[in-house]
């Protein structure tokens, strides 16, 4: 296996540069870009641990496209996979001890294998999430053991394209290569990242990040069993419409609104258990209809908007679906459209009643209609992921983003605005 030395020239090869292209892009700029930015992380870890048998590893970040809270009520979500990453590079050791350095972080991250109880102390940590993802694989019987490891994140925290999946689904794909020959499914990659965030770190979420990040490309997810959710790749490529794709970070915090995420899935869940149903998946529609005056009564009015929202998106990402595999694009911007009323209208993500004063998302929604508007563009935007503060997803004309650009970060500041590419390949060892 290759020292540091050997990954070093590796890098340079047109074999790696090939590779690189298809990850990131094939802009001689951000070839450079990447080759420097893995020979800093080499070097890194030639500086932490002296030398090993490396592997190298890249797991991209994710948008979500469709389905917006609805995959922990066992629904449907359309997503895909893009280019921003976690990238590692790693080796196995012969003691029971893994140690992570992470880009950010003075300390190391440290977990005793022999060790795999949920540490209150942990919680919130990236020492929670490896102990968390060592301790559901050897769960699953696979084979778990010590290593050394770099990593260097791209998927920017807050940025709504899921970097604690990304670096879960990667901390997995390490244990994967170094000691089970890559046998272990995405499927399982993923629901050993949930597994991690849930118990050990602390935190609800369901599947679909993890799965998106596992998985690449344009991904619909069917979580009807949420134990093996079925997924399918959906063969479309934005580049010849001559679109981009943008996320557009209004600069909210996330921290303190846990409790407002956990609301979403408990107050749907409420719409079903007073059917004796455990998710709203469970459910019909017509159901809670027929049944309105005492689900107010039991459940509060915006248990049953939410409800609402979940039949509705369930609907819509089949459509959506539908129309990306039927080239009618047009078709699909409206949908984006309907997927973000439905969002700020009756899931009501778009801001937090801890503090209505601060409303980035819905100025920066607005502001974007406006601007498609005023301009007679043909685009969409909507709350991208979990939402009430942080960021929004927004499909633009090539030809309109430098325009957008403009008016857009004189509102949310310099580089407020990142634009995207969807990755074909989900988790890889390189």
């Amino acid at each position: 296996m290759p020292d540091v030395q050997s990954m070093l020239r590796l890098i340079e090869s047109a074999k790696m540069q090939t590779t690189f292209a298809g990850l990131y892009g094939s802009e001689t700029a951000i070839l450079r870009e990447q080759t420097r930015r893995y020979e800093t992380l080499l070097q890194k870890y030639r500086e932490y641990f002296s030398d090993g048998d490396l592997h190298l590893f890249s797991t991209p970040g994710r948008i979500e496209i469709g389905g917006n809270h609805t995959d922990h009520n066992a629904g449907k979500v359309l997503a895909a996979g893009v280019n921003p990453d976690s990238a590692a590079g790693a080796a196995a050791t012969d003691n029971r001890q893994v140690t992570v350095y992470s880009e950010g972080y003075p300390q190391p991250f440290k977990v005793n294998l022999d060790d795999l109880e949920v540490q209150e102390k942990e919680k919130g940590t990236t020492t929670a999430l490896i102990r968390g993802i060592a301790a559901r694989l050897k769960k699953l019987n696979y084979r778990i053991g010590g290593f050394n490891a770099v990593i260097s994140g791209r998927v920017l925290s807050g940025s709504g394209l899921s970097s604690s999946a990304s670096i879960e689904v990667l901390l997995g794909t390490i244990f994967n290569r170094l000691f089970n020959e890559n046998k272990i499914s995405a499927e399982t990659l993923a629901l050993a990242g949930q597994y991690a965030e849930n118990v050990h770190f602390g935190k609800p979420c369901g599947l679909m990040d993890q799965l998106t990040c596992a998985v690449g490309g344009i991904v619909a997810v069917d979580f009807a069993d949420t134990a093996h959710p079925l997924f399918e790749r959906v063969s479309f490529n934005f580049a010849p419409q001559h679109y981009k794709v943008l996320v557009i970070d209004t600069g909210g915090s996330h921290a303190g609104l846990t409790d407002e995420y956990a609301a979403i899935p408990d107050e749907m869940k409420s719409v079903a258990k007073f059917f004796n149903r455990d998710v709203l998946r469970r459910v019909e529609k017509e159901e809670v209809i027929a049944n309105l005056s005492p689900l107010r009564k039991k459940t509060g009015d915006r248990a049953l908007l939410r409800s609402l929202h979940f039949f509705a998106e369930n609907e819509r990402v089949d459509r959506q679906v539908k129309a990306l595999r039927q080239n009618n694009f047009v078709e699909f911007l409206e949908l984006v459209k309907e997927s973000g009323d439905s969002s700020w209208k009756w899931l009501q993500n778009c801001y937090t009643g801890k503090a209505p004063h601060e409303q980035g998302i819905t100025l920066a929604l607005s502001l974007t209609e406006d601007f498609l508007q005023t301009n007679y563009i043909l685009g969409s935007c909507r709350v991208h992921g979990g939402g009430f503060a942080g960021t929004i997803l927004v499909f633009m004309p090539e030809n309109s983003v430098q325009l957008y650009r403009r008016f857009i970060e004189k509102i949310f500041g310099e580089r407020s605005v990142l634009s995207l590419d969807v990755r074909s390949s989900g988790t890889v060892s390189l």
